[in-house]
């Protein structure tokens, strides 16, 4: 309600006045409109980067999403096709998307790195900037050149580097963070990354009436920032369908460690990833990775064993790809138990690879 030039809401028994950037996003939704549909009047098509329309245009014409043609047009022709044009000014997501300086027109337009040891422990850290579509390229990159870690296996004489966390889940997460994004908070996005975990905080918001287990269920596409999104869906980063969600949980059941917890009660939504005990183990050696979850590893370990071995009773023919596939455990995960296992005396091959079968030792 408006008293005296103030807008007001209610919260519980009292109101509270709306101010900042709560107004505007108050006011918008009143008027159907969105953040990144207003028109900004300092910004000209003249001040968009050319090689970030041309880059943009080509990934757009490779997804299959824009036709040929995109590749001749002009500054204009493209912004307008983008619908981030009104009358003769462009709207705020044209200086997100092709301005190489987006941060001159908005605070916090870009996103922060930090590596803990703990939580007050910061080592380093880098800040990504640029346009939208170079800040997701550039953290996707650093992630893996100096941030993440990686567990060493063999497949025959094959060596094989695997990393704690799912490409695919980080990067759509990455890039619904950047959609989804509340620009008017002028916080950057931030990304905590630790030994055993990684955290990505996103200053946005559920949509009204929306929970968290509604949005980790199967639910109705629903940017934030439609324009953005529109934008990356057409350079093909994401999809349209709202299936961002489902895709991180199937992303990160393949890689072997759970969905991400997601919290929407600090001022905005983060994820929490969790390694997989017995990776952090293979990456880090057991006694660290002890220090760092406790008694999980062991727990872990012990448990996919037992798994394995009643599946080895009712199926001793049952191959590697088989066994991963009805427990819910990566190819790679159950190498490495059945590895430990045959070190044990606990189980033995008898046979041929192809030919042959498991024995439980009783």
């Amino acid at each position: 309600m408006s008293l005296r030039g103030e807008y007001h809401y209610r919260s519980g028994s009292t109101n509270q006045a709306l101010k900042g950037a709560a107004l505007e996003r108050f006011l918008l939704r009143k008027r159907g409109l969105h953040w990144d549909g207003v028109p900004e009047p300092t910004f000209h098509a003249a001040d968009c980067s050319q090689d970030a329309l041309r880059l943009f245009a080509q990934r757009a014409v490779r997804s299959g999403r824009m036709d040929e043609a995109v590749l001749n047009d002009s500054r204009e022709a493209v912004l307008d096709n983008l619908e981030l044009t009104e009358g003769q000014y462009l709207k705020r997501a044209a200086y997100l998307l092709f301005s190489e300086r987006p941060q001159h027109y908005v605070g916090g337009a870009w996103i922060k790195i930090g590596f803990f040891v703990t939580d007050d422990d910061l080592r380093y850290q880098d800040e990504m900037r640029g346009n939208l579509f170079e800040q997701v390229e550039k953290t996707l990159e650093i992630l893996h050149q100096k941030y993440l870690k990686a567990y060493i296996s063999y497949q025959g004489v094959q060596w094989l580097e695997t990393f704690l966390f799912p490409d695919g889940a980080l990067r759509e997460a990455l890039l619904n963070a950047v959609v989804h994004k509340d620009y008017s908070s002028a916080i950057p996005i931030q990304i905590s990354v630790y030994e055993h975990q990684i955290v990505l905080w996103n200053p946005g918001q559920l949509p009204q009436s929306w929970t968290l287990e509604k949005l980790r269920g199967k639910h109705p596409s629903h940017p934030f920032n439609p324009l953005l999104a529109n934008a990356f869906f057409r350079a093909g980063y994401i999809e349209s369908w709202g299936r961002g969600i489902e895709k991180i949980a199937r992303e990160c059941r393949e890689h072997g460690i759970e969905a991400p917890i997601y919290d929407a009660s600090l001022s905005g939504l983060m994820l929490t990833f969790k390694a997989n005990p017995e990776h952090l183990s293979a990456a880090l050696g057991e006694k660290e990775a002890h220090r760092l979850l406790g008694e999980k590893v062991g727990e872990t370990s012990g448990k996919t064993s037992g798994k394995i071995l009643a599946y080895l009773i009712a199926n001793p023919d049952a191959t590697i790809p088989e066994m991963a596939r009805m427990l819910g455990i990566t190819d790679r995960s159950i190498e490495r138990n059945l590895r430990q296992l045959r070190q044990q005396n606990r189980v033995r091959r008898i046979g041929s690879a192809k030919g042959g079968y498991w024995e439980v030792v009783k």
